[in-house]
């Protein structure tokens, strides 16, 4: 006999929404200022440039989960705050979160639009994403994409090529997955007519990381 699945008692609009550019961007200068520092200071403590900042801040630009990692680190913050979910009691048991086909928080990006899981859940270990990849070639990206972690990319539809900094190359079709070290520069990019789909799991590994961050 089949079960049935419970839906979560926690806030949902019940449609998918956009993630609003503007107010990450407040919370970001709200996270920067609550703590002292300058835009210079914070660039030089996470690596991303000061325009970068500036502008993520007015809600000019969207960023990359890279640099919002690296901005989460400068500022010793959960990575969630940064998406405005209230920090869950550190004693607190997780619960199961459950999350719609379709009713995702949507963040989007020129290359890829992040349809972040279990959003209404604070205080993670891993960032699970459903998302789209828009890039088909390296030249879409400034860089390489490095963050400190461990990544896994389940391909859902489409097909996709990752390419990573040290020259190696994975073509993966729908049902293959990749499973590897984010901190080697990585990009991920769409192969077929229309953009990949795909199922992404971030863990953070880094020993430094703020012991109140995700």
């Amino acid at each position: 006999m089949a079960k049935s699945v419970a839906r979560s008692e926690s806030p949902s609009t019940g449609t998918s929404s956009q993630i609003d550019h503007q107010a990450v961007g407040a919370r970001l200068r709200d996270a920067r200022k609550a703590r002292g520092l300058t835009l210079m200071q914070l660039s030089e403590q996470s690596g991303i440039a000061v325009s970068t900042i500036s502008k993520a801040e007015r809600g000019d630009i969207a960023l990359t989960y890279d640099k919002f990692a690296a901005l989460a680190h400068a500022l010793q913050v959960e990575f969630d705050a940064i998406f405005g979910r209230a920090k869950r009691g550190g004693a607190s048991p997780i619960v199961p979160t459950f999350t719609a086909s379709g009713e995702q928080m949507i963040y989007d990006t020129p290359n890829y639009e992040y349809g972040m899981l279990a959003n209404d859940l604070t205080g993670k270990r891993m960032v699970p994403m459903r998302a789209h990849v828009r890039a088909r070639k390296l030249s879409d990206f400034p860089d390489y994409i490095r963050h400190s972690g461990e990544e896994f990319v389940f391909l859902l539809n489409g097909s996709l090529e990752l390419r990573f900094e040290t020259g190696a190359v994975f073509q993966l079709k729908p049902g293959d997955s990749l499973y590897f070290d984010s901190a080697v520069g990585h990009v991920y990019l769409s192969t077929g007519k229309k953009p990949a789909e795909v199922l992404v799991c971030c863990v953070d590994t880094d020993a430094q990381r703020p012991a109140d961050a995700i």
